[in-house]
């Protein structure tokens, strides 16, 4: 029994040794992109960003108006 967690730990112990080594290999074949690339999609995110937000604002003030629209018509305050 004892054997056997010995055998089992050291395994993992490789194992996970193994997957490190994998990590490190394939992260030597990533593409990096360069620093021009970073900043124009980080500005492209950011303005996406800014104009959904603004379209669910719009959206959202449009469906409050008409909701408190509605239930003012419907209670008759």
């Amino acid at each position: 029994m004892a054997a056997e967690l010995e055998a089992k730990k050291k395994n993992w112990i490789e194992d996970t040794r193994s997957y490190l080594g994998d990590i490190r290999s394939e992260m030597k074949r990533v593409t990096w992109p360069n620093r021009d690339r970073v900043q124009s999609t980080t500005l492209v995110v950011i303005v996406s960003v800014f104009i959904f937000a603004t379209y669910f604002k719009v959206v959202d003030t449009v469906i409050e108006k008409t909701v408190v629209n509605v239930e003012t018509r419907l209670i008759g305050k």
